[in-house]
């Protein structure tokens, strides 16, 4: 449990106005450890802005917003702290002003550096970071930092109607959570059936429960080992989107972009080239994803960015407060099911 600075263990009567519903919902102690904390977040694409808009309302102490990118007619359409006006501006700096009119009592910052160039030192300034849209080298090499130095770790990005999250809350993560308080029965002679024994569950008091959560790196979660009997066999159970999220990592890495709609056809097919790659290398056959995966994967849809950001931006305040279980480690998001699972990966 990080200590917070000393003179602001006291909550001014603005903040416990701008808070209150919060306070209410989470407590005192959560929204106090969330004011003490500082968030990276990198990458102000939709999935960006929507997790910068949750996390500066949350009441964070301070947010930095790192994008290098210049505003595109494309960006601007799930990007909605971005002005219309702000073409070939940059995307962090384009950001900026909405995004402090959300909450004047969060420190916004804009950075426009590229965040491959950032010294480690950098990263170790905030309580967590948030990646989206980075190469997987980067998201594994900045994992890997901050699990020695205890900072919480997350990874999200959407591809057209899909989308996933990633958290690495390190080996001990503690938090509480609250359950109904258990009453144990009052001892009367009078009354001694089977059911006057039966500890009662009273729907209005909750006790707080001390937990710990133990995680992996993103480098373990993304190379299990598919040939062993127990990974085949858990296999029917395993969301796709696991394996999609391998495949568009990669075309990420080869190409330094995502797949593009201007592009679709020579995209498509080196879509589909990867997959085969990726899958035959992980000793598993290429229909896991069927042929018309590459129609779903194109651009970021700006509702998908909104349901992946509020459950990403839900995990980072979760961590923060350390207030109720976290998602271990992945969520995954299928807009054309609409519907989302948790899975982890990793060693058991």
């Amino acid at each position: 449990w990080y200590m917070i600075e000393k003179e602001e263990s006291i909550i001014s009567e603005e903040e416990a106005a701008q808070y209150d519903r919060q306070i209410r919902l989470w407590g005192l102690d959560a929204q106090k450890r969330l004011r003490g904390s500082r968030v990276l977040l990198v990458g102000l694409r939709g999935l960006g802005a929507e997790v910068a808009k949750n996390l500066i309302l949350a009441g964070v102490k301070g947010l930095t917003l790192l994008d290098h990118e210049q505003v595109t007619e494309e960006s601007c359409r799930a990007q909605f702290l971005i002005p219309v006006t702000a073409q070939g501006q940059n995307r962090a700096q384009a950001s900026l002003e909405r995004a402090q009119y959300l909450n004047p009592m969060v420190e916004v910052k804009a950075d426009t550096d590229r965040v491959e160039t950032k010294p480690d030192k950098f990263f170790l300034q905030f309580e967590a970071v948030c990646l989206t849209g980075c190469s997987r080298d980067l998201m594994v090499r900045v994992d890997q930092l901050c699990a020695q130095h205890n900072i919480k770790v997350f990874c999200g990005d959407v591809f057209g109607y899909h989308g996933y999250m990633f958290s690495d809350l390190g080996q001990e993560h503690n938090y509480v959570e609250e359950k109904p308080k258990v009453v144990k029965p009052k001892t009367d002679e009078s009354n001694d059936g089977p059911e006057a024994k039966k500890p009662k569950v009273d729907p209005n008091e909750t006790t707080m429960i001390k937990k710990t959560a133990s995680f992996c790196s993103l480098k373990v979660a993304l190379e299990v080992d598919w040939t062993n009997e127990k990974a085949k066999s858990s296999l029917k159970r395993t969301p796709v989107d696991y394996f999609l999220l391998h495949v568009l990592l990669k075309f990420r890495t080869d190409k330094g972009r995502d797949p593009h709609p201007e592009s679709f056809e020579a995209d498509a097919t080196l879509l589909r080239q990867i997959r085969d790659d990726v899958l035959e290398a992980m000793g598993l056959s290429s229909e896991l994803l069927p042929h018309d995966f590459v129609s779903y994967c194109f651009s970021e849809m700006a509702p998908v960015c909104a349901v992946v950001g509020g459950v990403l931006g839900q995990e980072v305040v979760k961590a923060l407060s350390q207030r109720d279980a976290p998602h271990k480690n992945f969520f995954f998001f299928d807009g054309m099911k609409g519907s989302g699972v948790v899975d982890y990966f990793g060693p058991k």
